[in-house]
């Protein structure tokens, strides 16, 4: 009978259905036109250094982290295993867009450097809208060799391709009068991966003045379903970003 001793799960099936329950269906026909139990009785880690044990894990902790601090009081999501050590707690100026395009012509003219912290803000659900992915703006800072030395945070999304210290899907966000909205260029920024941590070195009596002084979102489409449904219903993105129904 098969075993799973070299993937760090000691028992044998039994103990990984036992494990799994309902989650793991052994009877399932496969593309080899057997059932995935008679294909584990064949199954081999070829490679150690791929396929993981349980107690030999690439890194201890999940993928993801959930920050949390006076920009973003209601989280926002980094995927921790994809900063460089140097990176994990970092504080730095920031450089604050409106949309992903000003931070990209932004980018591309050199206007970003290593230590800054990018803000790129208004692309959040009611912002974007839609939460666009800042794809674009990613993929060029880490094609310019600064993805180990920049930080972004925003409260756009990203879908987990990224790498570097990229802190997306900030709530409440910036169209939402959320704290994001109140950065300037070269407030100070800081994170701390580790101990979850995001925010703004900035006073509170500051900080509430500047809460208070936020101008109203102008949307960017204001007709159509968009324009006047969508924006109206659609909730926070730590609330998963649906639509409300009351």
């Amino acid at each position: 009978e098969y075993t799973m001793e070299d993937f760090g799960l000691a028992g044998g099936i039994q103990a990984v259905m036992d494990e799994l329950g309902s989650l793991l269906n052994l009877e399932v026909l496969t593309c080899t036109g057997a059932g995935l139990r008679e294909n584990l009785k064949h199954a081999k880690n070829e490679d150690r250094e791929i396929i993981r044990s349980l107690d030999s894990p690439i890194y201890k902790q999940g993928s993801i982290a959930i920050l949390k601090g006076n920009i973003a009081p209601q989280g926002a999501v980094v995927k921790q295993t994809s900063v460089a050590s140097k990176m994990l707690v970092h504080r730095g100026p920031a450089k604050v867009y409106d949309s992903e395009e000003e931070a990209k012509e932004a980018l591309l003219a050199r206007k970003i450097r290593p230590g800054d912290v990018v803000v790129i803000r208004y692309e959040g659900p009611k912002g974007g809208p839609g939460m666009r992915e800042m794809y674009t703006f990613q993929t060029i800072l880490c094609g310019m060799g600064l993805d180990d030395s920049v930080a972004l945070v925003t409260d756009g999304r990203f879908s987990g391709w990224n790498r570097g210290p990229a802190i997306g899907h900030v709530s409440p966000e910036a169209a939402d009068r959320g704290p994001l909205a109140a950065v300037k260029d070269d407030d100070i920024i800081s994170y701390d991966i580790p101990n979850r941590k995001l925010d703004l070195v900035l006073g509170k009596k500051q900080m509430h003045k500047r809460m208070r002084s936020i101008k109203a979102f102008e949307p960017r489409i204001k007709e159509g379903f968009l324009g006047k449904i969508y924006i109206r219903l659609v909730d926070t993105v730590d609330r998963g970003a649906v639509l409300k129904t009351e």
